[in-house]
């Protein structure tokens, strides 16, 4: 385990040093040694113009897949499907229309619903399996429908679909979680006292989606004093890293109790860098999606700030993909004047 900054960032931003264990399909063997065919290339990172685009479109299936007042009561996990998919697909598709657009975000759904039983089983499932053959069904139609548009690599751009769609899903999930146990600070959204992007700077270092990352040494090497052998495993984990006070401000006093809260007010101070305990990863492997990411978790906020909402269950963690909140219902109840 990578216990500070400095490790972390050795292990992931040195790819010459260390490799993916797995494709998230399971499909490949372990990474070991240094053969180039064991090194994808990096995914090209997504233009800001994307990520407007991305804010646009979640406002707007949000609006669409709440009831007319706006009112009733959401799993969050299920209300955020298709308003993330769809918006992820039209950041990362660029000018399609609308039908072909929710066609392939349906598609890249049902890649990652069919993932689920894949990421979670204790081995990697044979070829004949049902898993592995409803998991490679649901791939191959997910790329048929990006190639019919004429995109060149179909495969990668499903992955950063897939990928793209999941872990918004459940970081949106948290959030709404978060506000719904906090009806002060949805006060305070709503009045201009907090910024959206405080509170998504929070649940993500709370409640990081990928609250871990593995790498394998392609040689034997040293790592804080640590010999890691060929093949050895490191991981890194942004759950741990947003604990630590050197990279988190607001830890005077107690620091594990007050890095354990949710603590909005620590992101004010503009002087302060957010995301230095890497919820998006680093060097060529970090997320191509990022300001994606967190202009849907922006805009997921501002809409919550037109509603008020209360938990309608209380919700636990589930770790099967990651970390989401399970159950996490919702109960939304529209605000005079709000445009939910």
């Amino acid at each position: 385990m990578a216990t500070t900054l400095a490790q972390a960032r050795s292990v992931l931003a040195d790819a010459g040093a260390f490799g993916f264990p797995v494709d998230v399909s399971r499909r490949s063997d372990p990474v070991v040694g240094t053969r180039d065919s064991s090194r994808p290339e990096p995914f090209a990172t997504l233009p800001r113009e994307s990520a407007a685009i991305a804010g646009e479109v979640l406002a707007g299936e949000l609006r669409s897949s709440t009831k007319s007042d706006g009112s009733g009561e959401y799993e969050a996990m299920q209300l955020l499907r298709r308003p993330v998919a769809r918006a992820t697909a039209a950041a990362t598709l660029g000018a399609i229309d609308d039908d072909a657009r929710n066609e392939v975000a349906d598609a890249a759904l049902d890649w990652v619903d069919a993932l689920g039983p894949v990421i979670a089983a204790p081995a990697p499932p044979y070829r004949w399996s049902r898993a592995r053959r409803q998991e490679d069904a649901a791939r191959k139609s997910l790329e048929g429908r990006i190639e019919a548009l004429g995109d060149p690599t179909p495969a990668r751009t499903a992955t950063m679909l897939a990928a793209g769609t999941q872990v918004p899903i459940a970081a949106g999930a948290w959030l709404l979680v978060a506000l719904a146990e906090r009806p002060e600070l949805q006060e305070r959204l709503a009045a201009g006292e907090v910024e959206p992007i405080w509170v998504v700077w929070e649940v993500l270092r709370l409640t990081p989606p990928t609250w871990a990352t593995a790498r394998v040494a392609r040689r034997s090497l040293d790592l804080a004093g640590v010999r890691i052998p060929e093949g050895g495993v490191v991981v890194v984990s942004p759950l741990l890293l947003g604990r630590l006070p050197n990279l988190v401000p607001g830890g005077d006093g107690n620091p594990h109790q007050q890095l354990a809260r949710l603590e909005v007010e620590r992101w004010r101070d503009p002087h302060v860098r957010p995301g230095a305990w890497l919820p998006f990863g680093l060097g060529a492997s970090a997320c191509p999606g990022r300001s994606v990411g967190l202009a849907q978790l922006v805009a997921l906020t501002k809409w919550a700030t037109s509603a008020s909402l209360h938990l309608a269950a209380t919700p636990s963690t589930d770790q099967t993909r990651g970390i989401f909140p399970r159950p996490a219902r919702i109960a939304v109840v529209r605000v005079e004047g709000g445009n939910t």
